[in-house]
């Protein structure tokens, strides 16, 4: 099978990225239009999500669609499909980034503080895979790139409910992988350690010594740049990554190793 590689070979493909008003999902959502995709960028911040989209805007030049909700909410969720759906025709490709949680000692939580986590970051994923499915199963082709934690295999400082989170994305992953491996549908998660995001900009200046903490379990010493993340969805979305399913691929400069 031939495949034309590298620039525009998303070229005619429609992605939905999740949380992509800022940070890692508007790197991916960038990355993903500057390879030829049509995006639907979706967020809870209507500030975050005007510049998310300027930005894939310029990136790419593609059609850029957006929606605002809560996507832990089944209704936001199908709404957001279903807009696709009515604009571009189809969802190629999925990137289940929407996220966040409350990184504190586990004990410290709230029953409000748990359930914010797990809904930020589990029930997304989801309610937005179970609407993204079906065109994908129609058409006989998809790719859902679910975006979770490095943390969730090396035990993290203060990172147990996160994990939680994450590791029900990380179980979604190989379940569906397998359930719709015949549909020509792959499902894979991308795993990075600490992200030079705005984010942990934030954890840096409130907590200095915690983020260090974060950082000393990284080999490299250093924190992922947005754009490696985005690079290795960028792979897991084409042609050239149809044999990958199933996976949690780990962007983490060595932080865990096998």
């Amino acid at each position: 099978m031939e495949y034309k590689f590298r620039e525009g070979w998303l070229k005619g493909k429609v992605a939905i990225v999740t949380g992509g008003g800022r940070g890692i999902g508007m790197v991916i959502a960038a990355r993903l239009a500057r390879d030829g995709a049509k995006v639907m960028l979706a967020d809870v911040s209507a500030e975050y999500l005007a510049t998310g989209v300027k930005q894939v805007e310029m990136a790419g030049s593609g059609e850029v669609i957006s929606h605002l909700g809560d996507l832990s909410l089944e209704a936001e969720a199908v709404a957001m499909t279903n807009k696709t759906l009515e604009k571009f025709g189809a969802v190629d490709i999925l990137v289940n980034n929407a996220g966040g949680g409350v990184i504190r000692p586990f004990l410290s939580h709230t029953p409000e503080t748990l359930k914010i986590t797990i809904d930020r970051n589990l029930w997304t994923a989801i309610w937005c895979s179970r609407a993204a499915l079906p065109s994908m199963v129609k058409q006989e082709f998809g790719r859902i790139i679910n975006v979770g934690a490095d943390s969730v295999r090396n035990g993290l400082w203060d990172h147990a409910a996160y994990n939680a989170a994450k590791g029900g994305m990380h179980g979604l992953t190989t379940g569906l992988a397998r359930e719709f491996a015949k549909r020509g549908i792959t499902v894979n998660t991308v795993a990075p350690c600490a992200v030079s995001t705005p984010q942990l900009d934030e954890i840096r200046i409130k907590d200095p010594a915690l983020t260090e903490k974060f950082l000393s379990v990284i080999p490299m010493g250093r924190a992922a740049e947005m754009e490696e993340v985005a690079s290795m969805i960028s792979y897991l979305s084409s042609p050239e990554a149809a044999f990958v399913t199933g996976q949690v691929i780990s962007v983490n400069g060595g932080s865990t190793m096998l």
